[in-house]
């Protein structure tokens, strides 16, 4: 089984970029995609429901905003939109397609670094996910976390970790928070089960040459449970053509999808 995430930061400028040309070689079996940036209604059949997908999309109440989608070759069992409070919901920030005994999630979580409101919301959303979190690790399901979670969790994970100690992205409250998700909550990050390499970013700031040098921060994951870890093989962050500030990122799993 071959997942795909990606942080579009606009799925129509993604789209004029490349990223649905260079998708339909890829593969996948499904694909989560955040921060669409546009409603359902405003993406054209022929371009944003790729040929052998099923595609569904959970869009921000307000337009131009966040938003999320998935895509699979498989049609899911059961598709749920939103954990049931506004600031998630509302900003169409958790999309979840059941196949069987396995749910993979699109999710997108809030970014602290616009002002210190947007970073309590951000405070507030990672509190609230915990519960989730806890119940769909005593589920007796498989899940696969796909998103930005805007989060960078240790210093391997960010090139200039010194200088944003104080930074929203790095905080040590948020740092603590991803290791609670990844030690008692049972969580694992699928791509550190692979790859233990420094250097492995999925996102670089438009300023500067950050991308050339690649000054980056590993703020996208694919967040599995345990035996979805255990059948992790493969990860890749591509490179070859910039669609985003963002990198897809691609984990193969021995999983019979």
């Amino acid at each position: 089984m071959r997942v795909i995430t990606f942080n579009a930061n606009g799925i129509r400028s993604a789209a004029s970029k490349g990223f649905f040309a260079w998708l339909a070689e890829q593969n996948a079996d499904v694909v989560c995609i955040q921060e669409t940036k546009a409603q359902e209604h405003q993406l054209s059949p022929e371009v944003y429901r790729p040929v052998g997908y099923h595609c569904h999309y959970h869009d921000a109440e307000r337009k131009g905003y966040s938003g999320v989608a998935l895509y699979a070759r498989r049609q899911p069992d059961e598709v749920r939109t939103g954990l049931g409070w506004p600031e998630c919901d509302h900003e169409g920030r958790w999309l979840e397609a059941r196949f069987g005994p396995l749910s993979v999630v699109s999710l997108y979580l809030p970014s602290g670094s616009a002002k210190p409101e947007r970073q309590q919301v951000k405070f507030d959303f990672m509190a609230r996910l915990a519960e989730p979190l806890r119940a769909m690790r005593a589920s007796s399901r498989d899940f696969i976390l796909c998103g930005d979670w805007n989060i960078a969790h240790r210093e391997i994970d960010l090139k200039n970790w010194r200088a944003n100690r104080d930074h929203s992205g790095f905080l040590p409250e948020e740092r603590a928070w991803l290791d609670e998700l990844f030690g008692p909550l049972g969580w694992v990050d699928a791509f550190r089960a692979v790859n233990p390499n420094p250097d492995q970013y999925t996102w670089w700031s438009n300023r500067g040459r950050a991308w050339d040098k690649n000054v980056g921060w590993r703020i996208d994951y694919q967040v599995v449970t345990p035996g979805l870890a255990k059948q992790a093989r493969a990860a890749a962050i591509y490179r070859e053509q910039r669609f985003s500030d963002h990198a897809p990122l691609t984990l193969d799993y021995d999983y019979v999808f």
